[in-house]
């Protein structure tokens, strides 16, 4: 899959990639294209902190992902990032 298709949770914005093994499911346990599942189970989020403090419980895996990279650097990234996915879009809706 290239980069331009991507896939991304639309919650902890983590690559879905190719399959949909890490697809959520929804409540009739079909699986779910926005969501992965470490976010999304049974229709239901499973993480129902802010988005603050979902960039703090991510900022150790993206560091643990990315070596170089440092815990500054992930936590300014995913907060430019994160606003623009949709379940932190709709937040205030």
């Amino acid at each position: 899959m290239n980069e331009m298709n991507q896939k991304f949770c639309q919650c902890c914005g983590m690559p879905m990639g190719d399959t949909d093994e890490l697809y959520g499911t929804n409540a009739d346990g079909r699986k779910n294209e926005e969501y992965c599942k470490y976010c999304f189970e049974n229709g239901k989020f499973t993480f129902n902190g802010t988005m603050d403090e979902l960039i703090e419980f991510c900022v150790p895996k993206m560091t643990a992902a990315h070596p170089n990279m440092s815990e500054e650097e992930a936590r300014k990234a995913m907060t430019e990032w994160f606003p623009s996915l949709k379940r932190w879009k709709n937040e205030t809706e």
